[in-house]
């Protein structure tokens, strides 16, 4: 008997090291819009995911001021707004205010009402989304369910077909 409880304790052991893991991304095992936090840039004021509008689909960038696709995407967002009449549109970046601050001037995002830029200084989102790259594109229909998801640059019309 005293023999037999060591044996059985290595082999619960051994079972639980061979265990495998979900690897799944966790946008996939969560599939709606995830319970973010971010200061908008605007106006240094929290926006969470309770603030988001439920009659209207949602994108989320993650993005980097510094990225030049980040730029480029911005870009044609901003150039091709008529596309997303029916989208809010949260940009988020986990780096400093002034920097963000920076960019939301030069691009003229505060002409566009339904774009939020915000800082996401605990990188929830970027870690929550496994980002790999900037920028990180992730629509949600108008339920809040998730669509699609994009690595990197996306072609805008793309994105505007989706919703």
């Amino acid at each position: 008997m005293k023999r037999l409880i060591p044996l059985i304790v290595l082999l619960f052991a051994v079972a639980c090291s061979r265990a495998q893991t979900d690897s799944t991304f966790l946008y996939l095992r969560f599939p709606t819009v995830p319970p973010f936090t971010i200061t908008k840039v605007a106006d240094s004021t929290r926006f969470t995911k309770a603030d988001l509008s439920r009659k209207k689909a949602t994108i989320i960038i993650i993005f980097s001021p510094d990225c030049e696709h980040c730029q480029h995407e911005t870009r044609e967002l901003t150039a091709n707004i008529k596309l997303f009449k029916k989208a809010q549109i949260i940009m988020a970046s986990p780096l400093e205010h002034p920097i963000l601050k920076k960019f939301y001037d030069e691009y003229g995002l505060a002409a566009y009402p339904n774009i939020i830029m915000g800082r996401d200084p605990s990188y929830f989102l970027g870690t929550f989304y496994n980002i790999r790259s900037f920028p990180a594109i992730f629509v949600y229909d108008k339920k809040g369910n998730f669509v699609k998801a994009f690595d990197g640059t996306a072609p805008v019309n793309q994105i505007a077909e989706i919703l």
